[in-house]
C-alpha cells in the first residue's frame, strides 16, 4: 500500500505539519505501510529548510522529516511555493526533493491513501 501525505501549513505556528508528519512516522513503522511520500505544499516547504533551532523539548520538524528519509519515506517539494518564498535546493535537509505539480499529479494517481494537512 503506499500513502501521500500532503502537508500544507508553515512548520510552526499550527500543529497541522506536526500531526501530519507523527502520522507519516506512524505509518512508517508498520511493517504492512509500503511507500510514504511526504509533499509539501505552499508554506509547509519551509518545514525542509536545514539548519531550524527549536527550544528544547519543543517539537523540530526538520529532525521529523530527517526521521521520515532515514525510514525509506520520501520528501518532496512544490518548487513553484520554493521559488515564491526564495527557498533555494542547497538550503534544504539532506534526501529533500524540488518536485511540480506533474509529479503530485502522478503520486496522487498511484496512492492507495491521500491525505492531506
Amino acid at each position: 500500500m503506499s500513502v501521500l501525505v500532503i502537508l500544507n501549513e508553515a512548520p510552526y505556528g499550527t500543529e497541522r505539519s506536526y500531526n501530519g508528519l507523527r502520522l507519516a512516522l506512524a505509518l512508517l513503522k508498520r511493517p504492512d505501510a509500503g511507500a510514504v511520500t511526504v509533499f509539501l505544499m505552499a508554506d509547509a516547504v519551509l518545514s525542509a529548510k536545514r539548519g531550524q533551532n527549536t527550544p528544547d523539548g519543543y517539537y523540530n520538524i526538520e529532525r521529523m522529516l530527517r526521521r521520515v528519509t532515514a525510514a525509506k519515506g520520501a520528501v518532496k517539494l512544490c518548487g513553484t511555493c520554493m521559488d515564491a518564498r526564495g527557498l533555494a535546493g542547497d538550503e534544504l535537509i539532506e534526501d529533500a526533493v524540488r518536485s511540480n505539480m506533474d509529479e503530485l499529479a502522478s503520486l496522487t494517481l498511484s496512492a492507495d491513501k491521500v491525505v492531506v494537512f
